[in-house]
């Protein structure tokens, strides 16, 4: 198995460029695209534990849209083989001073493309 092909790397990389685009901008049609649409994908996330796709769904769409940005530090992609990947990152919000955001995701590629299928997302002090 070859780890982090360039090739391979590109590709997510740009799903996960993607997938920040679009939850700074609340864009929640694409949002949801990106995470698989199955009962057996995750999200633990700052105050909600969410199991299926129904439930992530629910929670995307009642979430409020104000005060999403973010800067993203030490981001980091790993490929395993053509069609799996991690994505890690640290954020930072002007909204939350003093505090890290921690945020990892699994990919995995399917027929539709890239996809997250477990995500967590948790905050620490700095």
């Amino acid at each position: 198995m070859e780890i982090d092909d360039p090739a391979v790397v590109a590709e997510m990389r740009a799903a996960f460029q993607a997938y920040e685009a679009a939850l700074t901008s609340n864009d929640v049609p694409t949002l949801e695209a990106l995470f698989r649409d199955d009962p057996l994908t995750i999200r633990y996330g700052i105050g909600e534990n969410l199991y299926g796709m129904e439930a992530i769904r629910a929670f995307r769409r009642a979430r409020s849209p104000a005060g999403l940005d973010r800067a993203l530090d030490q981001t980091v992609i790993t490929t395993y083989g053509r069609d799996f990947a991690t994505a890690m990152t640290l954020f930072t919000r002007e909204t939350a001073p003093g505090k890290i955001g921690r945020q990892s995701q699994t990919w995995v590629r399917f027929p539709e493309g890239w996809q997250v299928v477990a995500a967590h997302v948790s905050v620490i002090d700095a």
